[in-house]
């Protein structure tokens, strides 16, 4: 099914789901994207929200969903420093949510609360990892201050009837640094592509991103930028939600945009003619996906989550080689036949990751599961 296809008319109502997110990064946008689409189908949709306050821009992209039943929480992510008590009184919170919508199924975008007892079948979702993110960017292991992180996400992911991830890759990591899951399965995230439509090229690199998460590659970027005869446009955070963590250097040669609202950013997308992500570290990469939908060629780092997506269509660098993220770049640059090919392969690889695929596939977990759990094989209540 490809990202234009539509639920077909007077399909069948959905179940009843409970979703959560957190606010900080890409996983708001996915799992708004994915509210949309369920909420299209007929399933009756609450999310509730973690981290920090929700954004104006949040509030207006979860208003055009309808029926949406929003849940605004705050406290600390448990990927952040001594997050326990946040993450408990979370819990309470969730299990009292799931007391009020009773919902069919529990779709968790988190590992630690997938230990608690919804009685109803849990899906959980594995968008990072604390320890696989040590390996791609430190080169060593997770230091012993998240001994308790990885208990906690051993417990949520023995808890889940089902855990997702969005490659191959992000599961095979998951499974390396955690074990065996039970029910593994991989669901590529999706962004409706008629939110991203390419426009006329500028002549400009564009990197929308975390910035001060060093596993995006933002300081490699902005080195290669001062080498570069275009602008280098960096969009996204600066500073960190966790206040333990370091916030970016400013940028020496890149010109920062700040944090802008999805409209606004895929503004910049359509105009780009070259996105770059030299990650160290990226599960699966929602902006190279945005901004591949908007017709620009992709320049991303050489690891194996975004190789599973994107081989065939983008230019790939070892990530943190300066050396060769500028020499690749500049080849881009100065051949435009070639980079107007690299914008073309990647809107025809883009347009396979579809919400509606990504929901098709989701409701077919759902649906399984509750079957499942009719039959009296799925305990839903571990």
């Amino acid at each position: 099914m490809s990202g234009h296809d539509e639920a077909p008319r007077g399909a069948a109502r959905g179940p009843r789901v409970l979703l959560t997110a957190d606010t900080v990064g890409g996983v708001f946008a996915y799992a708004a994207e994915l509210c949309a689409a369920l909420a299209q189908r007929g399933c009756a949709v609450a999310l509730a929200t973690q981290g920090r306050p929700l954004s104006a821009d949040q509030r207006a992209e979860l208003a055009r969903v309808p029926g949406l039943e929003v849940h605004e929480g705050t406290g600390k992510l448990e990927w952040m420093q001594d997050p326990w008590d946040d993450v408990a009184r979370e819990g309470e919170r969730l299990l009292s949510i799931a007391r009020r919508f009773r919902p069919d199924v529990v779709h968790l975008n988190g590992y630690a609360h997938g230990a608690l007892p919804f009685g109803v079948p849990k899906v959980v979702v594995a968008h990072s990892c604390v320890l696989s993110w040590f390996e791609a960017v430190r080169h060593a292991p997770a230091p012993p201050s998240f001994d308790r992180y990885r208990l906690e996400v051993r417990r949520g992911l023995d808890g889940a009837d089902a855990v997702v991830a969005p490659t191959r890759a992000m599961l095979r990591a998951l499974e390396r640094h955690h074990g065996k899951v039970r029910r593994g399965l991989v669901i590529a995230n999706g962004r409706a592509p008629e939110r991203y439509p390419p426009r006329p090229k500028e002549p400009f690199v564009l990197c929308a991103a975390r910035l001060w998460d060093e596993a995006k590659g933002a300081a490699t970027l902005d080195a290669a930028a001062g080498r570069l005869a275009w602008p280098v446009l960096l969009a996204g955070d600066e500073m960190s939600p966790d206040l333990a963590h370091p916030g970016a250097s400013a940028p020496r040669h890149a010109r920062p945009l700040g944090r802008l609202a999805p409209d606004a950013l895929a503004v910049w997308y359509g105009r780009a003619s070259i996105y770059a992500l030299p990650a160290r570290y990226e599960p699966f990469g929602l902006s190279a996906l945005e901004a591949a939908l908007a017709g620009c060629a992709l320049v991303l780092g050489d690891v194996p989550s975004l190789r599973e997506v994107w081989l065939g269509a983008a230019a790939f660098v070892p990530p943190g080689d300066v050396e060769a993220l500028a020499s690749t770049l500049a080849g881009i640059v100065h051949d435009a036949p070639a980079r107007a090919e690299l914008g073309r392969q990647a809107r025809r690889r883009a347009l396979l990751f579809g919400r509606e695929r990504m929901a098709e596939r989701y409701l077919a977990t759902y649906g399984g599961l509750l079957a499942r759990a009719e039959e009296g094989a799925v305990p839903c209540a571990s």
